[in-house]
Formats: C-alpha cells, structure tokens, sequence
C-alpha cells in the first residue's frame, strides 16, 4: 500500500490533504528526515509532526466509559467516540464498538476496525464471560442468584430464557453479575424481573479483561498479552 494511502486510511485527511503534509514536509521518519508520497511504508517509522502514526489496522482497544455518552457515530448528545482522537472516526476499515453499553451504563468498552476479531468476540459461541456490576432501587430478596442460576428465567417479549448467570452480593442494594451472553438491557430487565429496578450499572470486565485502573474517559490500544486476557476463557467456554 502507498503511504499516501495507509496515512489517508488512518484518517489524518483526504488522499490530497495528505498530499499536502507532504509537501510541507511534516511527514518524517524516526531520524526526522521527510519522507515523500512515494517512499516505502515502514509504519513504525514514520512520524507526523514528529509524532508516531495511530496504531495500524487491526486495531483493538479499550475505554473506560463514563455514563452520559452514546455508543453512536451519529445520535444527538455526547458520543464515545468524542473521548478518541477526532481522526479516529474517519478511519478506514471502520473502528466501531464491540457491542454497546448504553448512555446510562459506565465501564469497559471495545473498538475495533477487524471485522472478524469482532464477530469472534460477540459470537455467542464464545460465550466469553461480561462482568457488572448494579446498584439497586431496593434491596435484593434473597432469591436473586438462584432465579439467575436457573436458567429459566425468561425474559418479557422474548421466547428463549435467558442462560445461567452468576450473581455475587455486594452489599444490601449491590451486586456483581456475570452473564455469558448479551441481550438488549439485559442486566435492567433481569432485575426488573425479580422486582427491582437498577439505578447505576457499571461493566467490570469482558473475557479475561478488566480495566486494570484505566481512569474514565481514558482509552489504550490493546497489545498480544491483553488480547489473550481476553479470550483466556474461550476454548474452555465454547
């Protein structure tokens, strides 16, 4: 692929706006000599202002999501991908969520631009464990983990109940829930279910990968070790 092309796929402009960094010789490599349209592609050695190019594609990586932000490139209000660099969403292959927390829901979010990586990790054949957890209107009965347990519980509107869940009580009005698959509002309407409502949802933890202190509003691209954290759980839960 030429440069031109790899940098305009990275969303750092259009083909003929990257031709322009070029002719005012803000593309350099590591030593800082400029480098021209034509030049071989050696990504991790090339620079933009000095600074090293946004990860190749093949991307995949984590931000803590605040509450108050839409897993939506397009819906009115604030969006996950305000908290990324703005070039991210012009990014070609699309960098998109993997699944989606919604506006009210805070925690571990995915994105990548690998459309095979996000099938593998969504499938409900990896059944890769997502952790949460919920503050409650009201104090849990006593009955919870067992209905959740069940794997008969079945949800309003829907024909198939839901599968085992593993509930840990927190306190009187906390839990940690994990689940291992991922309907819409799932965690909301499985309570709604037992008779409560939850007012505050945070998610823990995807697979084998938590947020590991990643402050909110924070975002790291994800490495080897991090995508094996990930699906650490996998073989043994396909």
């Amino acid at each position: 692929m030429k440069l031109v092309k790899h940098l305009a796929n990275l969303g750092y402009g259009s083909r003929k706006e990257v031709q322009w960094l070029f002719r005012e010789g803000r593309i350099t490599n590591a030593a800082g000599e400029v480098l021209y349209a034509d030049d071989p592609l050696d990504h991790d050695d090339v620079r933009v202002d000095g600074q090293p190019l946004d990860p190749a594609p093949g991307l995949l990586l984590m931000l803590h999501k605040p509450t108050g932000y839409t897993c939506s490139t397009k819906d009115a209000g604030r969006l996950v991908y305000d908290l990324l660099p703005p070039r991210f969403r012009l990014r070609q292959p699309v960098l998109s969520t993997v699944g989606r927390l919604d506006r009210d829901t805070s925690g571990l979010l995915l994105f990548t631009d690998d459309g095979q990586l996000l099938h593998r990790i969504i499938s409900p054949k990896a059944k890769l464990p997502k952790v949460y957890v919920a503050t409650l209107a009201e104090d849990l009965r006593g009955g919870e983990a067992a209905l959740f347990a069940s794997g008969t519980l079945l949800l309003e509107g829907e024909k198939a109940p839901l599968l085992p869940a593993e509930l840990e009580v927190l306190g009187a009005r906390s839990a940690r829930l994990t689940l291992h698959e991922g309907r819409y509002h799932q965690v909301r309407r499985m309570f709604a279910a037992a008779g409560n409502r939850v007012v505050a949802l945070h998610r823990e933890r995807i697979g084998g990968l938590g947020l590991d202190g990643l402050p909110p509003g924070e975002w790291r691209p994800l490495g080897d070790d991090d995508r094996a954290r990930l699906f650490a759980g996998d073989q043994a839960a396909g």
